[in-house]
């Protein structure tokens, strides 16, 4: 018998495994695509949709015993909550941390408050801010 003809006719006896197993594997990556794709949208929607109140500092002027800081504050009409700031000195020390309050039907503040300061500051960090 020559191997011509023990060979067995393509595609009459189902898939090879190798095509299984290729078949298995697309399966296995579109289920990974989409639980990482309805992962990121619940992160997304959890970081911009829930956060109901947000800053960014625009400027900060040190001084000897307290930093001005001009914040940009975004939030909710109805929303209230604070934002929590700090101050380090040059070696990297804590110097100040306080909480500035924002209420008020106004959706957008633009707002100098006055960080206290046990030393003279050199940085004014926004760490977060938090609806009520």
């Amino acid at each position: 018998m020559s191997t011509a003809s023990t060979r067995l006719p393509e595609g009459r006896y189902g898939r090879s495994s190798d095509e299984r197993a290729d078949h298995k594997l697309k399966i296995i990556g579109a289920v990974l695509a989409a639980a990482l794709l309805a992962l990121v949208g619940y992160f997304a929607y959890h970081y911009v949709g829930q956060n109901k109140i947000s800053a960014e500092v625009i400027t900060f002027d040190a001084q000897k015993d307290s930093v001005k800081v001009h914040l940009e504050v975004r939030k909710d009409a109805g929303a209230s909550g604070y934002c929590t700031i700090r101050s380090q000195a040059e070696n990297g020390s804590e110097v100040g941390r306080a909480d500035f309050r924002f209420d008020g039907p106004a959706t957008r503040i633009d707002r100098v408050v006055t960080l206290r300061t046990t030393s003279t500051g050199t940085t004014a960090e926004l760490l977060g801010c938090h609806a009520d």
